[in-house]
């Protein structure tokens, strides 16, 4: 099996307030493999022009580090208003930029919460928008050669993504995919290693974060947690990341905070048709395994404002963690 590649995302370290360049800095530094820019701090003056773009993909080449872009959407709604939205430039501009950066993939988030509002429409109807928006966004893509990686937010389950690429008539690998992100899929009421099983042909990109999920009175709790720290089994899922793609990457995304998942309500459980008993199951044994760290003081929820003190030695941890489960050494 060959050993991935580890590297981070610019999110994780978005306190350190570090420009495109110092961030790949930091990767050299810090032994990382290369970096996901989910967002990008540019200095004053600054413009993502094309001298930038080669530039920063020169720097990248010398020091032997891979470069993952964002800035796509895939959902055609302002979602504080719920009036349309055209997403076609954005991810038109976005996929350009990713293409001279000689990335074949670019992240997309749209950032809802969709179904913790009672007044959202419908995940049918957004699907439905989606596939409609999308579609139209094939050529596009196709001709820049880069995929557009939905990212496994709080949006949409595996089922669900599964069905809208069916819906676009999107083979794995053509022109939709999926940015993996492990710990959010326990929020969307998701085993990890089964939604990625699910979602194994489409993944071209990841987010590699752990995390628990903790039984409280009001629900269900999920939260980040340092890599091998919490209850999500990396081991299998590395191995079966890197028999499917063997050049995919490890890219670590961590933050604090948590999230309530209100399972206690009927209504908001409604909206998620596809949860079976098994996997439901498979959820209720990690939070058990939760309680039990979270007992024996080996795990613990970190507050998002505490985040800024705490990133670049967590996410150092983050990467040798990450790596040394992707080498398969134990301890």
């Amino acid at each position: 099996m060959k050993t991935l590649r580890v590297g981070v995302d610019s999110y994780s370290l978005k306190p350190l307030d570090l420009t495109p360049f110092e961030l790949l800095e930091w990767a050299v530094m810090n032994e990382a493999d290369g970096v996901q820019f989910s967002e990008v701090n540019l200095p004053p003056g600054q413009a993502v022009d094309r001298a930038f773009l080669e530039e920063l993909r020169g720097y990248a080449s010398e020091n032997k580090l891979y470069i993952e872009w964002g800035g796509g959407e895939h959902i055609p709604l302002h979602l504080d208003t719920g009036r349309p939205k055209d997403i076609l430039a954005g991810n038109r501009r976005a996929a350009e930029q990713a293409a001279q950066l000689g990335s074949a993939a670019v992240r997309s988030c749209s950032g809802g919460l969709m179904r913790w509002k009672k007044e959202s429409p419908s995940t049918e109807e957004f699907l439905r928008l989606m596939a409609a928006a999308l579609r139209e966004q094939k050529g596009m893509l196709k001709d820049l050669g880069v995929v557009l990686a939905i990212e496994t937010h709080f949006e949409f389950t595996s089922f669900e993504l599964v069905r809208l690429f069916d819906m676009c008539g999107a083979g794995p690998g053509e022109y939709l995919g999926v940015c993996l992100d492990t710990m959010n899929l326990l929020t969307m009421l998701e085993d990890p290693l089964l939604a990625a099983r699910r979602l194994m042909p489409w993944i071209v990109t990841t987010h590699i974060k752990d995390g628990g999920l903790a039984l409280t009175r009001d629900g269900l709790v999920s939260f980040t947690a340092e890599a091998g720290k919490g209850v999500i089994d990396f081991g299998p899922l590395f191995a079966e990341l890197a028999d499917a793609h063997p050049d995919i990457t490890l890219t670590v995304e961590d933050h604090g905070g948590d999230f309530l998942i209100p399972v206690n309500d009927p209504g908001f459980l409604a909206r998620f048709p596809d949860l079976s008993v098994p996997e439901l199951v498979r959820l209720t044994a990690l939070a058990a395994r939760t309680r039990a760290l979270l007992d024996a003081g080996k795990l613990a929820v970190l507050p998002r404002d505490r985040w800024p003190a705490a990133c670049e030695l967590r996410v150092k941890r983050d990467l040798h963690a990450v790596r040394r489960i992707a080498e398969g050494r134990a301890g």
